[in-house]
């Protein structure tokens, strides 16, 4: 048997061996899997991560990319501006966030936790993976105000960046599928399931009588949107408010063109409800009493109107204050401090 021989000119060969050791460098990166924490309870999670194995580098990278101001135009604004975890990653005491340039947002920033499970993001459902939902917040004018274009040259800039990137993929450039598979790593395992309610759930803990007599009331009034484990059942839904002047949002129906998605918004979680506020798709209520008093008589008639709504939700102030305790206890004091999500130093 004649074994052919091949002669490569010098160009090409020392070509091939960079290749060849770019090849080698991606295949043996030290890389740690981990897998997404699934509280007890919890049904089995979106195909999220089925592109985008998790890794403890991927993970960190994505961490400090959450935290960084250089992923907006003014070298300030972060995500963590606007999804801060003392506030179980929503806004704290603003209705609006704000954006560069001292621009405001038009909605109110959701709390981040438990999106591995979520079919679609933002309030209008308007993003149906988690990989390219920062493109939304990075690229809008009134938010971050930036380009991916401008981020990676940033980034790469960054010799930090580079050892980061080069540990999560097995070389030092930075680019937007990178950027993304890492931020979604970090959000998509920010779990939130370990509050005092998930601790009755698995019987380590009991509800006072007051939060008892709440969770009764929550079962009676309020799970045909709000869904347990998760308190939300992912629908879009009409509840009565109207418009708000100035921001004239439609919700859904932005999305869909659909005049029967008019005034549909996300049926929010109700995890750490409790330090998340203010509350609306606008945050237009400061509180949770005034949040369950709009169901009790503030809900406004419409074509729109969801069906379960249409005369208010009975509930009586005795069960209004018990359902305030009840709800207390879905927040996740763990979570607000779990060191993992917090500001890399």
């Amino acid at each position: 048997m004649k074994t052919r021989v091949i002669q490569l000119s010098l160009p090409v060969l020392t070509a091939f061996c960079l290749w060849q050791g770019c090849r080698k460098t991606q295949a043996d990166a030290p890389v740690t899997p981990f897998t997404l924490e699934v509280p007890q309870g919890f049904p089995a999670p979106t195909p999220v991560f089925r592109d985008n194995p998790l890794t403890r580098e991927a993970f960190e990278l994505g961490r400090r990319l959450f935290y960084d101001g250089r992923l907006a135009k003014d070298g300030i604004t972060s995500c963590a501006s606007c999804h801060q975890q003392f506030a179980g990653f929503a806004t704290f005491d603003h209705a609006l966030s704000h954006g560069v340039d001292n621009a405001s947002t038009t909605r109110n920033a959701p709390g981040l936790s438990n999106l591995a499970w979520y079919p679609e993001l933002h309030w209008d459902g308007s993003v149906n993976h988690l990989e390219v939902q920062p493109l939304s917040p990075i690229t809008a004018a009134n938010e971050m105000g930036e380009t991916v274009a401008g981020i990676l040259k940033k980034l790469n800039a960054d010799s930090r960046y580079r050892e980061l990137t080069n540990a999560a993929f097995g070389s030092p450039e930075m680019d937007s599928q990178r950027m993304l598979k890492a931020l979604a790593q970090f959000t998509g395992t920010i779990v939130s399931g370990d509050s005092k309610y998930d601790r009755v759930q698995r019987g380590t803990d009991r509800f006072t009588p007051a939060e008892e007599a709440g969770y009764t009331v929550f079962k009676a009034k309020c799970t045909s949107c709000h869904r347990e484990p998760l308190f939300t059942d992912h629908s879009y839904r009409n509840i009565g408010l109207p418009l708000q002047p100035g921001l004239d949002d439609v919700g859904r129906m932005r999305i869909t063109k659909l005049p029967s998605d008019s005034l549909k918004f996300r049926v929010p979680s109700l995890r750490n409800v409790m330090v998340t506020g203010p509350y609306g798709h606008d945050g237009r209520f400061f509180s949770v009493g005034a949040v369950i008093e709009h169901y009790r008589t503030g809900t406004r008639p419409g074509p729109t109107l969801d069906p379960l709504l249409r005369n208010g939700l009975s509930i009586s102030l005795n069960e209004k204050s018990d359902l305030v305790q009840f709800l207390g206890t879905l927040t996740d004091t763990a979570y607000l401090r779990n060191p993992r999500y917090a500001e890399p130093r």
